[in-house]
């Protein structure tokens, strides 16, 4: 790796969202950078984090690094909040709604809306939601959690992680841009398409 490659962290809050941006936004994001790195950070403790997110501030500052956070919005009754509460949890970002002062502007915070099963559940067309044997195809996924996703996974399935492996096989972009607006929004910003 040289300093003129251009690279890409990518900080996920776990297994469940590493598996799903190793499996669906990887493959896209090897097609602009040279070296994609996905980082755990939810079990982590927070100076480790900031730690982290220092160490990519350098490299910023002689390279071309691009960081992407992805979050969850959870309980959170909106995107502009979750980034602020994401910016006061890690002293490494600045405390700027938008702004991450302190970092280039290639910093960005993605909100998944709702949880990171709802991005799962958008990626299947309504055949495959019939073939994996959902009760009925699901339209919208923006107000999925994690309880609903579990409700929603056909009995053939014996564990939460086999349900997603098995989605993440047969996952169709376009169809979970339609079904999910924050996986839309992901699409479109984030160059990649």
């Amino acid at each position: 790796m040289t300093l003129n490659d251009r690279r890409l962290f990518v900080l996920v809050e776990g297994g469940d969202d590493e598996r799903f941006f190793e499996s669906v936004a990887r493959p896209m994001f090897e097609n602009v950078y040279d070296f994609v790195q996905l980082w755990q950070y939810s079990q982590k403790t927070k100076a480790k984090v900031n730690n982290f997110l220092n160490s990519v501030r350098v490299m910023q500052a002689n390279g071309a690094v691009d960081l992407v956070i992805v979050a969850d919005l959870d309980e959170s009754p909106c995107v502009t909040d979750r980034k602020e509460r994401l910016q006061n949890s890690f002293r490494g970002l600045s405390s700027g709604i938008g702004g991450l002062s302190q970092f280039r502007s290639s910093t960005r915070i993605l909100i998944v809306c709702r949880e990171i099963e709802s991005w799962y559940l958008a990626g299947l067309s309504d055949e495959e939601c019939k073939r994996i044997g959902l009760a009925s195809p699901v339209d919208s996924t923006n107000h999925i959690a994690k309880e609903q996703f579990l409700n929603l996974m056909p009995t053939r399935f014996t564990a939460r992680i086999e349900f997603m492996l098995e989605i993440l096989k047969v996952f169709d972009y376009e169809t979970a841009r339609t079904k999910n607006s924050s996986f839309g929004y992901f699409m479109q910003n984030y160059g990649i398409v």
